[in-house]
């Protein structure tokens, strides 16, 4: 891995258990269809058994991924992190100034980022746009819809 990878513990933990996961359940289950397609005979054109190396080989790589990402974790929790500017860890609201709607982002690393939970990456244009911001700061962000506008109101750590 490149790096020290940033996790809540709560992400962590998801992480732990994605990868328990996949090297049980999962291995399980591509195990048993790999058998499965091998009692149908000969493997050279079996498409079943192609796809089940197939998946066996992306359930590997995903192993080999997380275990790379776990391997390098530092705790959001643990780091001395100003609690009045918009960092990793941080949930804030926002108003879109040009739509007039208030907005909350909890801003994560990657492996955390979930837009439809409100989590988004430290990497993303918003993330990365409303990083060191304080409140009351007034933020333009190019995204690839253009450039959105927004004013920090609020920031919880």
């Amino acid at each position: 891995m490149a790096g020290q990878v940033y996790l809540s513990r709560e992400g962590y933990q998801k992480l732990v258990d994605q990868l328990e996961s996949l090297k049980t359940t999962e291995r399980q289950r591509i195990a048993k269809a790999i058998g499965e397609a091998r009692a149908q005979g000969d493997i050279s054109e079996n498409a079943e058994y192609d796809a089940a190396k197939d998946a066996q080989a992306h359930n590997e790589a995903r192993i080999s991924q997380l275990e790379g990402t776990l391997s390098d974790v530092a705790f959001i929790e643990d780091l001395n992190i100003p609690s009045d500017r918009a960092f990793i860890g941080a949930t804030v609201t926002l108003v879109d100034l040009d739509l007039k709607k208030d907005i909350k982002y909890t801003l994560v690393s990657p492996e955390e980022a979930e837009f439809g939970e409100g989590r988004i990456s430290v990497f993303s244009p918003i993330g990365n746009g409303l990083l060191t911001h304080r409140v009351g700061d007034e933020v333009s962000i190019t995204v690839p819809a253009g450039v959105k506008r927004f004013k920090l109101v609020d920031i919880k750590r």
